[in-house]
């Protein structure tokens, strides 16, 4: 049996990463302990979470990032060749700096919650996310900290696109537009638009950093990445 099927076997035998302290001492599974795996766990999760804070959470963190850039609300979008030929084209293009900027600022207070959610690991959750995909650090952020990140970064995100009257305007025809069922979803405001969309970026360059940890443990420079998702 390979080392892959050894470890999946003893993962999904009820008793978690105890079963790997009951795995033969020999070849890869004698390195391979229950403190590694969670230290390792907690090491990529910080690695993660920090990376990301220190990509998006500066000046034009999200605008030079082609992948996490927010571009307008859709129905904006569609509207923008119509809106630029009447003159508001600087009104989209401030808008679209405001947002980017707005997730920025944002992103920049999320450490602190992506920390706490470190620390509320559990042992489910450390064997869950050594059988996950790839996404599987990414996905334990996302359900741990996006309602709590909801609430940190509306404020910041209202207080940056309030006053811009593109916005102000848009979201008085959303609002309505939602009450009629034209608009679908829960992204309706300007503000709601951007947090989801701040979250969405956070997530992906965690996710990023998740997927190199996990296909190259060695470039890390970290001797427990390696050793414990080396043999993975």
């Amino acid at each position: 049996m390979n080392r892959r099927s050894v470890l999946s076997s003893a993962l999904g035998s009820g008793v978690g990463l105890l079963c790997l302290e009951a795995l033969p001492i020999t070849g890869w599974a004698a390195a391979l302990t229950q403190v590694d795996a969670s230290s390792a766990l907690k090491e990529a999760l910080e690695r993660g979470a920090k990376v990301a804070v220190s990509q998006l959470g500066v000046a034009n963190g999200f605008l030079s990032n082609d992948k996490v850039r927010i571009r307008l609300p859709d129905v904006l979008e569609r509207a923008a060749p119509v809106l630029r030929t009447v003159g508001r084209g600087q009104q989209l293009d401030d808008l679209t700096t405001a947002m980017n900027h707005a997730a920025e600022n944002a992103v920049a207070l999320a450490q602190p919650l992506l920390t706490q959610a470190i620390t509320r690991m559990t042992l489910e959750d450390a064997v869950r996310i050594l059988k996950g995909g790839d996404n599987a650090v990414t996905e334990y952020f996302s359900a741990q900290t996006r309602a709590p990140l909801t609430e940190t970064f509306q404020p910041v995100v209202s207080k940056a696109v309030d006053k811009l009257s593109l916005a102000r305007s848009y979201n008085d025809v959303a609002s309505k537009a939602s009450r009629l069922g034209l608009i679908r979803g829960n992204a309706v405001t300007v503000q709601d638009h951007v947090t989801t969309r701040a979250l969405d970026g956070l997530y992906f360059v965690i996710g990023e950093e998740e997927r190199r940890i996990r296909r190259d443990p060695a470039a890390t420079g970290s001797a427990i990445l390696k050793k414990v998702f080396g043999v993975l």
